[in-house]
């Protein structure tokens, strides 16, 4: 499984030779000026929640590559309308896909499209491969709920927010390592814009501390598990 950070909370997971996208978000971030939307591959889009800032290119590089949306049943049935592929589903529930299974579970947060209509309710996605499994938080509060994660499964990686303010901070986010029994975390959803910039070498440290190893990846840049 190769993991690819496209910026805030964009991710390329390639399993064998499926790609998946995650909350494409990227012409609009002027972070992520150097990558190129049009050479994106992508299978499925996998969209946690409606905000600008999770769905802002996921229309266009779904027409382009005719890739199956899969979200929230609101999410889902917006991109259905546009005449997209999709595949709705909503917490708790999960679905065998060509490149493994995917359980949709909860986040605390809110969900709605940029105009404001209404978007279903957040969630995270728990990726079980045929040898790894992720859990991608997607924009969450830290949540009791993270404890039923390992009762089911064991988390080879967990992708979690740290950058405070509209999500949970490093601090809860080392909280939630331990809930979801996680000690290998990738940080996404910070630095984007000033009320998400968080100090790296502070972040790395405080996770160190608790023998924890936080990875925080540049732009564009690739991790294989």
């Amino acid at each position: 499984m190769k993991i690819t950070f496209y910026g805030h909370a964009c991710l390329g997971i390639q399993i064998k030779d499926i790609h998946i996208l995650v909350d494409p978000f990227i012409t609009g971030n002027e972070k992520a000026a150097a990558i190129n939307i049009e050479t994106l591959k992508a299978d499925y889009i996998l969209l946690t929640h409606a905000h600008q800032d999770h769905i802002l290119d996921a229309e266009a590089i779904a027409k382009r590559t005719g890739a199956v949306i899969v979200s929230n049943y609101e999410i889902v049935l917006h991109y259905q309308g546009l005449g997209l592929e999709g595949h709705p589903m909503n917490h708790g529930g999960s679905w065998d896909f060509e490149f493994g299974t995917v359980k949709y579970v909860n986040a605390v947060h809110t969900s709605s499209f940029p105009d404001g209509t209404y978007g279903g309710q957040p969630g995270g996605f728990v990726i079980e491969g045929e040898h790894k499994t992720i859990y991608i938080a997607g924009d969450t509060a830290l949540t009791m709920d993270m404890k039923l994660i390992p009762m089911q499964t064991k988390l080879d990686l967990a992708i979690l927010p740290i950058g405070d303010n509209f999500t949970m901070g490093v601090n809860d986010a080392i909280l939630a390592s331990d809930f979801v029994a996680c000690d290998k975390i990738l940080g996404y959803h910070f630095d984007t814009f000033g009320y998400i910039e968080v100090d790296h070498a502070d972040a790395k440290r405080k996770f160190f501390d608790k023998n924890k190893d936080l990875m925080l990846l540049d732009i564009g840049e690739s991790v294989t598990l």
